[in-house]
């Protein structure tokens, strides 16, 4: 019940959207049973006065007949039109709504989740919502509003009838799908959860082929991807017979109600309490009602998976971040020096600390690289400083404010980052570009990519500026990648540049290069690098060298060539969590 409550105010904002389609599927139903009782009215009564040789005014009832069928088209396809243009309003904001809530906890509370799992709950689980309107509220409501208009209808002829409709159609429309939500609960959670597992196995071999092959594990990852499947498969499975069984029920019930309206009926018409024509009328009408409860069953079944979605979405929602949003509104910084104060910080379970008594300063403009071996502490350094997590105590300044007190979106928009880990998206060179600014023009693109030195490799290819790159920048080498994003970042143009081993896995010619582009993008920016390479090292001001999340050394280059030699001959890959 929790969770449908949140949902509601969630779905609040597009009440009039929601109350329209159901409207419209009220008048639609509405119309397709006068139809249908209609019909069964004007073709009983004119075979009866046929016999007898009588006028009748079959003008009215043609017309009736017609009107009913003209909404009903018009009202079929204007529910479906609404209904639609609602849904697709829903799920955009709540995918809007979901990652507002999501941004905050990257990375520090998303590290538990799997990204193929993240991925299931964007999509899927977002996806499922959406029967919660459609499947459920609105049938819920056109069946209530149906049956209490179908049930006086019936009174105005006889309370038996009116009792007898109303029975069957309860049993069709509460009893039926009271138990066919009780039958889909639990499948219903299984889908949910096997459908993120499944997503989630399957990108783990994909992007870990190479490494499941080297292992000889290949097999094992296949077993395990088709025993998700094969429980996937048979809770569906489950639902889909389930569902056969609700649809024969609420025909069953349609059967029975018929059948004992005619055992009242026809005595009736013997006795001249009801006319001939009316019988068929009553007897197609009744048929006909069901269409008010005939979706309820299984809109009451895609409730459990529908729920078990809601709760793997509120249970990332409800997390609270690993930094605090400030109340007030982000400082202004005039300058952007760079300070940490006494920094201290561990990692959730770590054995050791990551950073111990870090103080280091870093003047406007100055250039500052951060060497150690692996786990020494380096990458949290950029961490902490672009406010993924919290420091323990201590504090991080830019321009004599402490980060604390700023938004994260505002704190980031005065830092460019260039990761040895480039991310680019399935879309276009000018894309992946415009992320940085995408009020950019053509020219400004241009001459970032120059500065970055790989405009003259995008002029070259067949669509230029518009070539699709492929999944993470697959149609691209590294080096290229890493200049795109050089580019990016000179496109957002800020402050403060933070190089995370920007030439790592790089051959000789291209790290030249890179470096050479570094070069110009550095210019004027305060930059922190971190790097085990000598490249770059002779452009800095200072070094900073850092073992076990501890000073070892500080000063310029020729101030601490032991440590830092140390520490290049000591390094290895970085980890995320040093």
């Amino acid at each position: 019940m929790t969770e449908l409550i949140r949902l509601w105010k969630l779905f609040r904002p597009y009440w009039s959207w929601m109350l329209l389609g159901t409207a419209a599927a009220i008048v639609t139903l509405i119309a397709n049973v006068t139809l249908m009782a209609a019909a069964g009215w004007f073709l009983t009564a004119m075979a009866s006065a046929g016999i007898a040789g009588v006028a009748i005014n079959y003008f009215t009832p043609a017309a009736i007949i017609r009107a009913s069928a003209i909404t009903r088209t018009l009202g079929r396809y204007g529910e479906r039109l609404i209904n639609h243009e609602a849904t697709f309003r829903l799920i955009a904001s709540l995918r809007v709504w979901f990652y507002q809530h999501l941004e905050p906890l990257a990375p520090a509370r998303l590290q538990q989740y799997h990204s193929g799992d993240l991925l299931s709950r964007i999509r899927a689980d977002i996806d499922a919502l959406d029967n919660l309107y459609v499947r459920v509220l609105v049938p819920m409501v056109v069946a209530g509003v149906s049956i209490l208009a179908f049930t006086l209808f019936l009174l105005f002829y006889h309370p038996l009838l009116a009792l007898s409709g109303l029975s069957f159609l309860l049993i069709a429309g509460v009893a039926v799908p009271i138990w066919a939500q009780a039958r889909g609960r639990m499948p219903g959670q299984h889908i949910a959860e096997d459908e993120g597992a499944l997503r989630t196995a399957v990108i783990d071999g994909i992007q870990g082929m190479a490494e499941l092959t080297l292992f000889g594990a290949t097999e094992r990852q296949a077993q395990h991807i088709d025993g998700l499947s094969r429980r996937l498969v048979a809770d569906q499975a489950r639902l889909s017979s389930d569902h056969g069984l609700t649809q024969a029920a609420v025909g069953l019930c349609a059967s029975l109600s018929l059948w004992v309206l005619l055992w009242l009926a026809i005595p009736m018409v013997q006795n001249g309490l009801i006319m001939p024509p009316q019988l068929a009328m009553l007897a197609l009408f009744t048929l006909a009602s069901f269409e008010a409860v005939a979706s309820l069953p299984q809109a009451f079944q895609l409730l459990g998976r529908t729920l078990a979605s809601a709760r793997r979405l509120f249970s990332i929602v409800d997390t609270e971040p690993a930094v605090a949003r400030p109340s007030g509104a982000s400082p202004r910084p005039s300058r952007f020096d760079l300070e940490f104060a006494d920094v201290n910080f561990s990692y959730p379970d770590a054995p050791r600390p990551a950073l111990c008594d870090i103080r280091l300063r870093v003047a406007e403009g100055s250039r500052t690289a951060v060497i150690g071996a692996t786990g020494s502490g380096k990458s949290t350094l950029f961490n902490l400083l672009l406010r993924f997590w919290a420091p323990d105590s201590g504090a991080i300044r830019i321009g004599g404010h402490d980060i604390l007190a700023f938004h994260g979106e505002d704190l980031r928009r005065h830092i460019a980052v260039v990761s040895q880990h480039t991310h680019l998206f399935d879309t276009s060179i000018r894309e992946n570009l415009l992320i940085a600014n995408p009020e950019a023009s053509q020219s400004a693109i241009e001459a970032a990519c120059r500065v970055a030195q790989i405009h003259d490799f995008i002029a070259e290819l067949p669509e230029g500026y518009d070539t699709w790159v492929g999944e993470t920048g697959v149609r691209l080498s590294g080096g290229q990648a890493r200049r795109i994003a050089v580019a990016r970042a000179l496109l957002k143009d800020a402050p403060i540049l933070l190089l995370d081993e920007p030439t790592e896995g790089l051959d000789a010619a291209t790290e030249r290069d890179l470096m050479r582009a570094l070069d110009e993008l550095m210019v004027g920016r305060t930059v922190l690098l971190i790097t085990h390479r000598p490249a770059g090292l002779d452009w800095v001001d200072q070094v900073l060298v850092l073992d076990q999340g501890r000073e070892l050394a500080r000063g310029d280059v020729s101030v601490v060539p032991g440590a830092m030699q140390a520490a290049l001959l000591t390094v290895g890959p970085e980890v995320t969590a040093t």
